[in-house]
């Protein structure tokens, strides 16, 4: 009896990683092998601070999660220790605050991850990396949406200030 309780604990356990993977705009797959207690808690806190889910997670049960996920081009990096970080809503907060912490700490190596779906190597989560954050994104949108408008008023300021100064010469 006890058996069955621990198997069904496993397929849920299954299920909540393999739901992640599916719904996840990011995740990325990191070894924390080497890092300290303190390292890793600081990590989890930038991490949750983002929004951004991070789990030690065992690789047969993320293997399972992988197949019913249908992503088992993953499966090449689930050897040693992993960490993996799943973000639902902005797809580019995990890989920066994983890479960039592990710029500072050389004990954390990213191993891969899964973008909209797609199964991507360390090159592409390090250039998702990058990338600005949304906040800055929308800025330099809304600073080129912008441009037109400031330099249209500029321009109507100036054909006035010509027209007064003609006016009053």
């Amino acid at each position: 009896m006890a058996n069955a309780k621990v198997i069904q604990a496993k397929q849920e356990a299954v299920d909540v990683v393999t739901a992640k993977l599916r719904e996840s705009a990011t995740t990325v797959v990191a070894d924390y092998r080497g890092l300290n207690v303190t390292q890793v808690t600081e990590l989890r806190k930038q991490l949750r601070e983002a929004g951004v889910e991070f789990q030690v997670l065992k690789n047969t049960l993320v293997r399972r999660a992988t197949a019913a996920a249908e992503l088992t081009e993953l499966d090449e990096v689930l050897t040693g220790p992993t960490a993996i970080a799943f973000s639902a809503d902005d797809a580019v907060a995990p890989a920066k605050i994983i890479s960039e912490f592990a710029k500072k700490n050389d004990a954390l190596k990213v191993k891969g991850g899964v973008v909209e779906g797609r199964v991507v190597g360390v090159d592409q989560i390090k250039a998702l990396a990058d990338l600005p954050s949304r906040e800055g994104l929308l800025s330099m949108l809304l600073s080129v949406l912008q441009a037109p408008v400031r330099n249209f008023a500029l321009a109507v300021k100036a054909v006035a200030e010509k027209e007064e100064g003609s006016a009053s010469a």
